[in-house]
């Protein structure tokens, strides 16, 4: 039996996914389609009897558009919602805006997947340079994040996400899980990784196998000491699940046409 259940999830598709560029932090909206995934899984959560108690979410549009969609489907609403740039999606530096398929075209795919889906390569980093800086820097939900502009992040490994999300699972998530709430994180493909990495004690090695589809709950059921019962849950029609979850890993490869 659970002592505590927790689900998270990657945001519903984005603007920059459909167009399969690769968003990190510059802000965008959800697409149509994700619309429609994000109030699909508040549909599915409500059928499945799940009362949030507070939902957690990164400072990104997408992320908390989700949240607002899956409420409103569920008809909880009212349930706060606490921010972080800690659950933001991973920095990817220089890359941001490119294009996964073009850039395994010039790169190779495998380059790609050790840059999308690595532990420990860190990308390129950004410089004032890139067309993307100033809107990501002079945003001004950054003035008021727990450290200065100047330490903000210019480029991540999926250990750098791991590290800067920690202090906020176990200083702000964990306490309110263990007083028994239940919570809802929508967050990011590399957030939510990276959590699943630390909770369920994943490899090094074996983390870049993990591949999280847009707008899918899932399921996390945790002992007294936080320890997993199991391995997470993704919940859903599962053949469409591993279907979403092909479409993303064929996202760092060439085109056939281009091959």
């Amino acid at each position: 039996m659970a002592k505590y259940r927790l689900v998270l999830l990657r945001h519903g598709e984005g603007a920059w996914n459909k167009e399969n560029r690769f968003c990190s932090w510059v802000d965008q909206k959800l697409s149509s389609d994700g619309i429609k995934e994000a109030q699909n899984c508040g549909k599915h959560l409500k059928a499945l009897g799940f009362e949030f108690d507070l939902v957690f979410t990164s400072v990104l549009s997408r992320s908390i558009q989700t949240a607002w969609l899956i409420l409103e489907e569920m008809g909880q609403e009212w349930v706060p919602i606490q921010s972080s740039w800690r659950l933001n999606e991973r920095h990817y530096g220089a890359l941001i805006g490119l294009n996964r398929a073009e850039m395994a075209l010039n790169h190779g795919e495998e380059q790609v997947r050790i840059w999308r889906r690595s532990y420990d390569v860190t990308p390129p980093p950004i410089t004032e340079s890139h067309p993307y800086y100033e809107e990501i820097y002079n945003d001004r939900r950054y003035k008021c994040s727990d450290v200065s502009q100047d330490n903000l992040p210019k480029a991540e490994s999926l250990k750098d996400v791991l590290d800067r999300l920690l202090p906020y699972w176990n200083e702000k998530i964990v306490p309110e899980l263990k007083s028994g709430k239940m919570i809802l994180i929508s967050a990011h493909g590399n957030s939510c990784r990276a959590l699943l990495k630390h909770v369920e004690g994943i490899s090094e090695e074996d983390i870049i196998n993990v591949t999280l589809p847009t707008g899918v709950p899932i399921l996390l059921e945790l002992d007294e000491n936080l320890c997993p019962l199991g391995p997470h849950q993704f919940l859903g029609d599962q053949e469409a699940i591993q279907a979403a979850i092909k479409k993303v890993e064929d996202q760092g490869k060439v085109k056939s046409a281009e091959k």
